[in-house]
C-alpha cells in the first residue's frame, strides 16, 4: 500500500512538472500565464514570430497563413526560403488564411501556447479560450535586429540555445569581415527593398543586422520619411530622385518578398521602371559596389537571415 501511494505521488509530481506555468507580462501589457516549457506552439505571424521560435528549437506545430496540409496560403514561403526545408519536412500545419482562421482546427491541435505580435490583440481575444496567447512587440523603435528572437528565448527558456546561435553567428561575422576591403572605418551601407516603390530597410531584419555587425553604418537619407507604419517599421519610403543621388560604400538591393522573381535581373528590371538610368548615375553601381539579395531569405528578424546576408556579402567581396 505504501509503495502504491509512493507511485501515485510520483505520477502526480510528474504531471505537475509537465503542466508547470509562470505568470508573465507580454509586450501588449497583458498578464498571461504561460507554460514554463511549452510543447505545442501555434505562431500567429510566420516570418516575425514563427521563424525565430523555430530557430530556437521550439516545437511550432502550426502557422497562421497556411492550410491544414502545411502549404502556404501566401505568395511566399518563409520557412523554405530561410531554412531551406519544406513545411511538410518540418511537420507543420496551418490554421487558415489570414483573416479566415479555422477555430475548430486550432482546437484540434491542442496548443499549450500561441504567440503573435502586439498588433494582433483581437486575435488574442479570439484564441484565449483555447490556449494562452503571448504577444511580442516588433514595430517599436526599440525592437531592432535579433531583439524579437532574444526576448522569445528569455520568455520561453531558450537563452542557452540563443547564446549558441549568436556565438556561431559572431564567428561568421569575423570570417566575412576579413574578406572585405580594408581602409576607411566610417563605411556606409544602403539596403533597399523594391515593391511598387523604392524603400529603405530599417534595422528590423537579419539583412541590416549583418551589415551593421560588419561595421557599416546607414547612409544619411536627407529627404526620407524614416517611418512606414504599414510595414511595422520594417521599411521607409525613398523617392527615386533621392535614391540615385546616394553614394553608400555598399548598396544592397532586393525585390519585395511578395515577388516570386528574386535575383539581379529581376531587381534591375524593377529599378529601371522606378528610377530610369539609376545604374548610370549611381557611383556604387558604376564601381560594382552592389550586393543583390533575396529578400525572402534575408528579411526576417532571425540569425539565419543574417547569415544569408553574410553569405551574399562574402560572395560579392570575392568577385
Amino acid at each position: 500500500m505504501r509503495r502504491f501511494a509512493t507511485i501515485c505521488a510520483a505520477l502526480m509530481l510528474g504531471t505537475s512538472a509537465l503542466a508547470q506555468t509562470k505568470q508573465v507580462t507580454d509586450d501588449a501589457g497583458r498578464s498571461v500565464e504561460i507554460p514554463v516549457e511549452p510543447k505545442r506552439i501555434v505562431a500567429l505571424h510566420e516570418p516575425l514570430i514563427g521563424l525565430p521560435m523555430m530557430e530556437l528549437g521550439l516545437n511550432v506545430v502550426a502557422l497562421y497563413g497556411r492550410a491544414k496540409n502545411g502549404e502556404t496560403l501566401m505568395d511566399i514561403d518563409f520557412v523554405e526560403g530561410v531554412f531551406g526545408i519544406s513545411a511538410a519536412e518540418k511537420g507543420l500545419t496551418g490554421i487558415g488564411a489570414i483573416g479566415d482562421v479555422d477555430l475548430e482546427l486550432v482546437r484540434s491541435l491542442k496548443p499549450d501556447l500561441m504567440v503573435g505580435i502586439t498588433q494582433q490583440q483581437r486575435l488574442a481575444e479570439t484564441f484565449s479560450s483555447i490556449a494562452p496567447v503571448y504577444l511580442q512587440d516588433f514595430a517599436s523603435d526599440a525592437v531592432t535586429g535579433f531583439a524579437v528572437e532574444k526576448k522569445i528565448a528569455a520568455a520561453l527558456g531558450r537563452e542557452d540555445t540563443y547564446a549558441r546561435l549568436e556565438a556561431d553567428y559572431r564567428r561568421r561575422v569575423d570570417e566575412v569581415r576579413a574578406t572585405l576591403p580594408q581602409g576607411d572605418e566610417d563605411k556606409t551601407y544602403l539596403a533597399v527593398i523594391v515593391f511598387d516603390q523604392i524603400n529603405v530597410l530599417r534595422n528590423k531584419s537579419g539583412a541590416v543586422q549583418a551589415l551593421e555587425d560588419l561595421g557599416y553604418s546607414r547612409a544619411a537619407l536627407p529627404d526620407t520619411d524614416d517611418r512606414n507604419e504599414h510595414g511595422l517599421g520594417f521599411m521607409a519610403p525613398l523617392n527615386s530622385e533621392t535614391f540615385v543621388k546616394l553614394d553608400p560604400d555598399i548598396l544592397v538591393i532586393m525585390n519585395g518578398y511578395m515577388s516570386t522573381e528574386q535575383g539581379e535581373a529581376a531587381v534591375r528590371k524593377n529599378l529601371d521602371a522606378l528610377a530610369p538610368g539609376w545604374d548610370r548615375f549611381m557611383k556604387a553601381a558604376k564601381e560594382k559596389r552592389i550586393v543583390f539579395a533575396n529578400s525572402i531569405a534575408v528579411a526576417t528578424p532571425t540569425i539565419a537571415s543574417a547569415r544569408h546576408m553574410l553569405d551574399s556579402i562574402e560572395e560579392w567581396s570575392r568577385q
